[in-house]
């Protein structure tokens, strides 16, 4: 049975390039973010419904990829990054994301630091709020317990922190025979 990897985090903190090295590191397949590519397509700003969309079609491509996967299933971002989005932009979240939030499961979360720099982007909205966001990340995964590692450095720090973290959990989790307590592991 495949592990599912998600890498959340704050805009522009390398998450879709941490992804394909994942992805080529282990020999399997990775999610990209569905947003992307549906923002790319939107003739206009996004509104709330949009993220129920997004949501479809990243749950989907998630399906898809996760029938050719080895061992991981390496997912570029997940539904908490829409909710959270959608709690900061909209004050709620669609009760379908709330409900498909609690019954889809991932395995662990590397949590992407904000110690690189920020790179424009048109789809990219708060350059000033990545400290506030990785602080709502990091507090969605503690309360929730759900296990994570928080990924720091520049180039290959960050990448092999990652795999590190990865493999420290899993080996973990492999010899204790369940998960670490508190839900949390590797450097944080």
């Amino acid at each position: 049975m495949i592990k599912r990897i998600a890498i959340i985090g704050p805009e522009s903190t390398g998450k879709s390039e941490l992804c394909q090295h994942l992805a080529f590191h282990y020999d399997t397949e990775w999610v990209p973010e569905y947003a992307r590519f549906y923002l790319d397509r939107l003739d206009g700003e996004y509104q709330q419904h949009d993220l129920k969309a997004i949501a479809e079609g990243q749950l989907s491509w998630e399906d898809e990829k996760a029938e050719y996967a080895n061992k991981y299933l390496i997912c570029d971002t997940n539904l908490i990054v829409i909710k959270i989005w959608s709690d900061h932009k909209y004050g709620e979240t669609d009760a379908w994301i709330e409900e498909q939030l609690n019954e889809r499961e991932y395995d662990f979360y590397l949590l992407n630091n904000i110690d690189i720099p920020w790179t424009p982007d048109p789809q990219r909205e708060h350059p000033k709020l990545r400290k506030h966001f990785f602080e709502v990340y990091k507090k969605y995964l503690e309360d929730n317990k759900l296990p994570y590692a928080k990924v720091s450095g520049i180039e290959g720090e960050r990448k092999k922190c990652a795999v590190d973290a990865i493999e420290s959990y899993f080996s973990n989790k492999k010899d204790a025979g369940s998960s670490l307590p508190d839900g949390q592991t590797g450097p944080g």
